[in-house]
């Protein structure tokens, strides 16, 4: 975990099968790659794979919102990224930016709320208390970050006060 930068997560490229009748990569594959990148981060904050093997928690999102900026095709190489914007006893806030790896462009952002679930009782419930200061650590680091621009969005139609 790096300190004050965003968390990298392994690079990928656009699939065949994820490209759609527009000719670009379909919605349902920024999501995927979002969420699977999204691991690295929980691997971060010791709520991935090994933790959830053990049976006693898992981080589940609650809320996501997707903005796509600027088309993926077939065989573009992907970078995507994550920050922590927000965190409590439950909850984590983060913001994740998806590249194109060579352009460098912004593709697209999604911002998640996750929450930490018991499975036991498949319950929220509170992290373990190393994981709980885990998350204050990077938290504390990644407000140095600019606050993405996308973060907070609400969607809706804007209209202008004469409509």
């Amino acid at each position: 975990m790096t300190a004050a930068s965003p968390i990298e997560c392994p690079p990928r490229k656009v699939e065949p099968q994820w490209v759609d009748l527009n000719g670009h990569m379909n919605m349902a594959y920024y999501h995927l790659l979002f969420d699977e990148s999204l691991d690295k981060a929980f691997t971060d904050l010791g709520i991935g794979w090994d933790y959830t093997q053990k049976g006693e928690g898992s981080a589940f999102t609650a809320e996501v919102h997707v903005c796509y900026i600027e088309e993926l095709l077939e065989g573009d190489p992907v970078r995507v990224t994550y920050q922590l914007l927000d965190g409590d006893a439950k909850r984590i806030h983060v913001f994740g930016h998806m590249y194109h790896a060579e352009k460098g462009y912004l593709a697209a952002t999604s911002e998640q709320m996750c929450i930490h679930v018991d499975m036991k009782t498949r319950r929220v419930a509170p992290f373990p208390s190393e994981i709980e200061a885990r998350v204050a650590r990077m938290l504390e680091a990644h407000r140095t970050l600019p606050r993405p621009e996308q973060a907070g969005r609400i969607i809706g139609i804007r209209r202008k006060a004469a409509e």
